[in-house]
């Protein structure tokens, strides 16, 4: 009787555990049957430098602010906002027909003062010439003179004229207007070059010098970097601040850039050369230890590495990774050491949705 209790206790028991065993089975035949898609890139070795990222707002090095020098109905305006203008173009014409007839008076007064003097001078006897006479009336030739150049100068200065190479940014007259003396008829600013002001933590002043490269981006998200140099640091920090003063030239001759506007950038501090490089989406960060996927067959082994300096997208690899090895680059969040991987490219890719 117990015996064959026994027989009914165990017979299941052992049924139940050959199922599982099989079922076991099927599980890793199934894990062994399906690879993981892997895309891969092949180890290389490049340059990689260091950077400071910050912010610079540019200025315009060359900007002026042009006046009328005198007062007058504005006859006519040559140039509009936007118009490139060289240096000592006209922009406005300026109706000077008072400061003519100025300048004709004056140069009435010095002909007659002129005259009096050479009638003098030929006169025979010069007794009746005293010398003070002849020294008034050369001074009032001198200062007719001056006056003549100065009505002058006040009808040159109607024909308003550009005091530097630039572009229109702003126009604060129209024609027909009237004109004040020392009034603000336009803005031209030259943005051909700009200048980045940066404003850097004072740890930072040992690791600059002058001519040094930097990166600078039109916004946060852009990739297409402007290469500038450091033109001017500052010799003093600012004790409120704890920061000095840097100023970085941009070229600009695309007119990419914009006096005003707010940018990225990236001085570089050191470059390493011909070093081990991989894309910097290839690594992964557990446990705060960097690591890779290498490629060994139709495996991917996970391989802890050390790196350096990162540039963009590509990061410098010390230790733990050979030159030539396949390193996964995307799908190695999939993926567990010795974990079995198919290497596609975006080719197949593209055919397969096709």
């Amino acid at each position: 009787m117990e015996k064959s209790n026994i027989a009914k206790f165990t017979l299941p028991l052992l049924m139940i555990s050959m199922l599982a065993a099989c079922g076991e089975e099927e599980v890793a035949k199934k894990e062994e049957k399906y690879a993981i898609p892997v895309e891969t890139t092949t180890v290389m070795q490049g340059n990689v430098s260091s950077f400071y990222s910050t912010t610079a707002t540019l200025e315009a090095p060359q900007e002026a602010n042009v006046v009328s020098r005198i007062s007058g109905l504005i006859e006519s305006l040559a140039v509009e906002e936007g118009d490139r203008v060289q240096k000592g173009q006209v922009l406005a014409v300026i109706d000077a027909k008072r400061q003519q007839y100025d300048l004709d008076r004056s140069e009435a007064e010095v002909k007659i003062i002129e005259q009096e003097l050479n009638r003098l001078k030929k006169m025979g006897n010069k007794e009746f010439i005293s010398a003070d006479s002849m020294a008034k009336l050369e001074y009032n030739l001198q200062a007719a003179i001056a006056k003549k150049d100065l009505a002058e100068l006040q009808v040159r200065e109607s024909r308003v004229l550009s005091p530097i190479s630039g572009v229109v940014a702003k126009r604060y007259v129209k024609a027909g207007n009237m004109a004040k003396e020392f009034g603000d008829l336009f803005y031209i600013v030259n943005q051909d070059e700009l200048h980045g002001i940066v404003h850097l933590p004072e740890q930072q002043l040992a690791s600059l010098r002058l001519g040094q490269e930097a990166q600078v981006f039109s916004n946060q998200q852009s990739k297409n970097a402007i290469h500038a140099k450091v033109l001017r640091i500052s010799p003093i920090v600012d004790p409120q601040s704890g920061t000095f003063k840097v100023t970085l030239a941009v070229p600009n001759q695309e007119a990419r850039l914009k006096a005003g506007m707010f940018t990225r950038v990236e001085l570089k501090y050191d470059t390493h050369e011909n070093v081990i490089t991989v894309p910097y989406s290839a690594l992964i960060n557990q446990d705060n230890r960097q690591a890779l996927y290498v490629i060994d067959g139709t495996n991917a082994n996970r391989r802890e590495v050390e790196i350096g300096y990162r540039e963009g997208d590509s990061v410098e690899v010390i230790a733990g990774i050979n030159p030539g090895e396949q390193v996964v680059t995307r799908g190695q969040q999939n993926l567990k050491d010795q974990s079995l991987v198919e290497v596609i490219t975006p080719l197949d890719l593209a055919s397969a949705k096709n």
